[in-house]
């Protein structure tokens, strides 16, 4: 059985103690292969390494940088394929979902290696004559960038190419769900012509390799997406050295439809946000809320459609298993608990009975008679599992939607700008979406969120550069006098 490796210097090497952890198919439920186990020492093999690195890097212009990033992104381009059926193996979703994903990793590569050409700062004025002003950017040194399974190769794009056009290097922790798919990419960066130590992959947990990473005194800038109480940890942790942090954590994310919503339109984009992906987005509608005039039937068609979403990995399937069978044990328990607690499962609701299903399958769940402050109801699940909600106009559906400690996305379906325009000023949340869903971030948008989805920072789009460079400001004193 195969072992994926650390990538360090551009070569596969195994951790130093030579431990492993098991590596398990979502779809089939058993061992696919082993992942090195990485501790202390290794880490600190990979940042030495990136720091090796990072005089040559940085001291390439950003328009050098750029074209081999875009060399990168063309060889993305040619093993398209290969890197999807890498993410559907690895995380069980459908090839066209894995397609989708490697698509969208390319675009996000395309627009941070172009951004090598346009890095600009800014020119100041100033109050003393003949004093000049500019700005520019420059790299902060080795980048951290910890990574979840959802969308494997669309989170290292999102991170690692805006890290590296900064002029950064850096140290990738790959989850330990999709090992692969990280390995995959650091090769095709050599291949592109990325020197020895500009990007290294380490592998194994987060517990031990992740949080070696993050108490590294070398690395300057540290990128995780995850849960929000990991994101707390790294926050106080990294806070101490004064490292630059970006975190994009937890979502309970609400999907209001109003009386005069197009249901069809709606109900597509409901099962869309909720389920797809099997409900493993951090932007993913966990919480549906219905104007109370159109609940009944808004709620007997989202349930119709759940009940016709196809689980598999065949190419007509709408949503694979969940990334583990811890993950589906919190499912179920998440589940369970709300039932014994009132709940009323509406569809789903349970493990598929069905004998071609042998992994990590839960079937699309909808649930109501559920109250807003019920851990269903306030938790992220992470699974295809949301709660709905009846209300009786959008000053409610505002109020119930905020009733959160998170922040992240939201979406209302409705044909009043009035209504759309009020609800998109006044939900607490990063990303506002009018009859769509609660997903679709593009390579120049920024995404993030308020309160515990994240501390602020946003990426991608021109944002990200904050996060990656430093800003230093220039003035010198042009003489008057005329020789």
């Amino acid at each position: 059985m195969k072992t994926i490796n650390n990538w360090i210097n551009n070569k596969l090497i195994p951790s130093i103690h030579g431990l492993v952890i098991d590596k398990y198919n979502p779809h089939l439920g058993s061992i696919m292969c082993k992942v090195t186990s990485s501790k202390d020492e290794d880490v600190n093999i990979a940042v030495n390494a990136a720091e090796a690195a990072f005089n040559e890097w940085s001291n390439l212009t950003p328009i050098k940088r750029g074209q081999l990033l875009m060399t990168l992104v063309d060889i993305m381009k040619q093993s398209r394929q290969v890197l999807a059926d890498c993410v559907a193996i690895e995380t069980g979703k459908p090839i066209k979902d894995a397609l989708g994903e490697v698509n969208g990793a390319i675009m996000q590569g395309e627009y941070f290696a172009s951004e090598g050409m346009r890095l600009h700062g800014r020119t100041l004025t100033s109050n003393m004559p003949g004093k000049q002003s500019f700005t520019v950017r420059q790299p902060h040194g080795i980048a951290a960038l910890i990574v979840p399974a959802n969308t494997p190769i669309a989170n290292i794009a999102w991170k690692v190419f805006p890290a590296l056009i900064c002029g950064n290097t850096v140290v990738l922790k790959a989850s330990e769900d999709a090992p692969e798919t990280a390995i995959l990419f650091a090769q095709f960066a050599k291949d592109a012509g990325i020197a020895d130590g500009v990007l290294n992959v380490i592998q194994g947990t987060g517990l031990e390799a992740g949080s070696a990473l993050v108490k590294h005194p070398k690395v300057s800038v540290i990128s995780f997406t995850g849960s929000t109480e990991v994101g707390r940890w790294i926050a106080t942790t990294a806070g101490k050295r004064l490292a630059r942090i970006s975190l994009e954590l937890g979502g309970k994310n609400s999907f209001v439809v109003c009386t005069d919503a197009d249901l069809e339109h709606a109900v597509h984009w409901a099962a869309l946000s909720a389920f797809s992906n099997a409900g493993q987005r951090c932007a993913a509608a966990s919480r549906i809320i219905v104007f109370e005039d159109i609940y009944n039937e808004f709620t007997t068609r989202l349930i119709e459609k759940a009940k016709k979403l196809q689980l598999g990995v065949h190419e007509t399937a709408d949503l694979g298993p969940v990334i583990s069978e811890k993950q589906l044990q919190r499912i179920t328990k998440f589940v369970d608990t709300a039932i014994q607690n009132g709940a009323r499962v509406l569809c789903g609701g349970s493990i598929p009975n069905n004998k071609n299903l042998k992994g990590y399958y839960y079937t699309p769940t909808l649930i109501d008679n559920v109250k807003s402050n019920d851990d269903i109801s306030c938790k992220e699940l992470f699974g295809p599992v949301a709660t709905i909600h009846s209300v009786k106009n959008l000053q409610e559906a505002i109020i119930f939607a905020n009733d959160t400690e998170y922040g992240l996305t939201a979406a209302i379906h409705t044909k009043n700008i009035d209504l759309a325009m009020t609800f998109a000023k006044k939900i607490r949340s990063g990303v506002a979406n009018i009859n769509l869903g609660t997903f679709g971030s593009e390579p120049h948008m920024p995404f993030g969120g308020f309160g515990s989805s994240g501390n602020g920072t946003r990426e991608p789009g021109l944002e990200a550069l904050d996060v990656y460079s430093e800003l230093k400001n220039i003035s010198y004193l042009v003489s008057e006098s005329i020789n």
